[in-house]
């Protein structure tokens, strides 16, 4: 059985996009998938790939740390 730590990983995926201008629909081009892909990213409802994650730094020129943030859970026991 997989163990749930808790962890999450947000981000802020919608408000670069919507500095930038482009639809969902753009950027799912830009980065090489689904409109739909984007959608559940910006609600939170999907934690991307690393490459994916990698894909969208890129395309908007910032450190991936500047779009996606990791929030560690409250379980201490991790040894």
């Amino acid at each position: 059985m997989k163990k749930d730590f808790g962890d999450n990983i947000s981000n802020k995926v919608y408000e670069h996009r919507v500095l930038a201008r482009l639809s969902q629909q753009e950027l799912a081009d830009k980065v090489g998938v689904s409109k739909q892909t984007i959608f559940v990213m910006e609600k939170g409802n999907y934690v991307p790939t690393l490459l994916l994650a990698f894909r969208i730094a890129d395309y908007f020129q910032v450190p991936m740390n500047e779009i996606f943030q990791y929030e560690e859970g409250n379980n201490n026991d991790r040894h």
